[in-house]
């Protein structure tokens, strides 16, 4: 074998070489060979499959399991017969389908009569950057609108004054500094002159997106910035749109933050021959960017209370609340959205993961009619978006998802509950070990206490490093054949995501994992975890 340049090949790892690197410092660089159901596969020494249960799911895409037999059936059929799958430029039914279906789904969740338009992407972080590009567009396009009006009454008045058929108060003039003892006409000049300059300054502040502490909705350019990490967020800092983070279980932080990012206009209007001054706000917060239940953030979930007030705050501003649930959505939680039972309604909804059916990489962007810019169509776009192939796929699972009058929803609240009951006895029984279980659903997390102070050094540095959750996820894999992964912005807690095909055995299986693992912890590390060889 030669490379390239048709020199000797090297034997060097050139796919992400560093990231291999920390993953086999913890354990975890195992290689899969076949999956079905909650099941993954590994080669053994001797030649044999090893399964193991795999509780990361995906990151929560694979909610109706691994390799699907439906699912892979019926991509099957779809490439054996031909099916277009790159068509761009031109009409997809299959598309206009797959948006009915979801607006049926979320019409029936939600109660709201709204259509919602469709925008296809390939991954969640893609129809977030949408969601934010479409809240810009949007906000920018209002933002014109209030200038134009504010403009046209500055001529208004202009017109007026010079005319006679009005007169400028004093203390019009007096409010931006201009002197009243000239004559009128260039008095009100100099006034618009410093009203537009004050209005040019306001509009041209960057827009300000909201979000809660602990959010994770991405890590490209713009959804980055929503991403509470700052690992991840300050590298990239000087790129992207500004966003402040509202903190939790403190009423009345969202609404102090939106004051003081308060913008305001000023304009002049006339009212019995008089001159007056008008005040009017800009659109300076473009998005309220939430997750329902917080998926790399520690699988928190918002209070109701919280919910309500950020409704009420956006809808005072006219800002709209983009709800992600890309990783809680699709059925995970036992509703279609994990945030029917919050009472959330959203201006828009992303979704992706589990959209796909472990197979296919779509997700999509959903955008309430009364605030759809059509004209965000022409110039937003992917060449892999909205392909003939994804489309059609996404549509089996919703008819999967759907079928037997929505057992797939009862089945993923049931397995749930008695995966949430386990975990719960496994803290019962380790409270110095466990801190806290929580999620809903086929969404649970498990969080440790603090291990820095361990009694073992490498174990203190590891969790003083945040990497604590990794060493715990390579025991588990290596020492009890189950795969699972910390949550990245709350290292301390594992991550409980299987499929709606979740057997008895297979939380016994994970009982038994914890439960030995919380042992080792408990003991002070006197039996070791079984990582690799330092």
């Amino acid at each position: 074998m030669t490379d390239a340049s048709n020199g000797p090949a090297e034997q060097t790892q050139l796919a992400e070489p560093h990231l291999g690197a920390v993953l086999a410092s913890a354990g975890l660089d195992a290689e899969y060979v076949r999956a079905e159901g909650n099941l993954l596969y590994q080669r053994g020494e001797d030649g044999r499959e090893v399964a193991v249960v795999d509780y990361a799911g995906g990151y929560g895409s694979l909610l109706l399991g691994h390799n699907n037999p439906a699912i892979t059936a019926y991509a099957k059929e779809l490439l054996e017969s031909g099916v277009p799958v790159h068509t761009q430029f031109s009409l997809h039914p299959e598309a206009a389908e797959l948006a009915l279906a979801l607006n049926r789904i979320v019409r029936r969740e939600t109660g709201d009569d709204e259509p919602f338009f469709a925008v296809f992407a390939n991954t969640g972080a893609e129809a977030n950057e949408a969601a934010l590009k479409h809240a810009e567009m949007d906000r920018g396009a209002r933002l014109g609108a209030l200038l134009e009006s504010v403009r046209d009454g500055l001529d208004a008045v202009r017109a007026a004054v010079r005319d006679g058929s009005a007169t400028v108060p004093a203390e019009v003039l007096a409010r931006f500094g201009v002197a009243a003892d000239g004559p009128a006409p260039a008095a009100l000049d100099e006034l618009i002159d410093r009203l537009a300059a004050h209005n040019e300054a306001r509009a041209g502040r960057p827009p300000v997106f909201l979000a809660p502490e602990g959010s994770f909705h991405g890590k490209l350019v713009g959804t980055v910035q929503l991403t509470h990490n700052e690992g991840y967020r300050t590298p990239f800092a000087a790129l992207a749109a500004q966003a402040r983070f509202v903190p939790l279980g403190q009423p009345g932080a969202l609404r102090k933050i939106v004051d003081e990012e308060r913008a305001t206009l000023f304009g002049l209007t006339l009212e019995d021959g008089r001159v007056r001054l008008s005040e009017h706000e800009a659109p300076v917060v473009c998005a309220f960017v939430l997750e329902p239940i917080q998926g790399e953030g520690g699988i928190r979930e918002l209070s109701a209370e919280f919910v309500r007030e950020i409704q009420e705050v956006c809808a005072e501003i006219d800002a709209p609340v983009i709800v992600d649930e890309i990783q809680s959505g699709m059925g995970r939680t036992g509703d279609f959205l994990a945030g029917t039972r919050l009472g959330l309604r959203g201006d828009y909804y992303t979704l992706a993961k589990s959209l796909g059916g472990g197979l296919a990489k779509i997700s999509v962007l959903l955008v309430r009619a009364s605030r759809y810019r059509g004209e965000f169509e022409l110039i937003h776009s992917s060449t892999f978006a909205k392909d003939g192939f994804s489309n059609r796929i996404a549509l089996k699972v919703l008819q999967l998802l759907e079928a037997d009058d929505g057992a797939a929803y009862r089945r993923a609240a049931e397995r749930g509950e008695r995966l949430l009951a386990m975990l719960d006895s496994v803290r019962e029984d380790f409270p110095e070990v466990v801190k806290d279980v929580r999620g809903r659903g086929l969404m649970l997390g498990l969080e440790f206490h603090d291990q820095s102070e361990a009694p073992v050094p490498p174990i203190a540095e590891a969790a003083r490093a945040g990497l604590f959750g990794y060493l715990v996820a390579g025991h588990l894999l290596r020492g009890h054949r189950v795969r699972t992964f910390p949550t990245a912005s709350a290292p301390d807690t594992l991550r409980f995501e299987p499929s709606v095909l979740l057997s008895d055995d297979e939380i016994a299986w994970l009982e038994r994992a914890l439960r030995d693992t919380c042992d080792i912890i408990r003991g002070g590390y006197q039996r070791p975890l079984a990582l690799p060889a330092a």
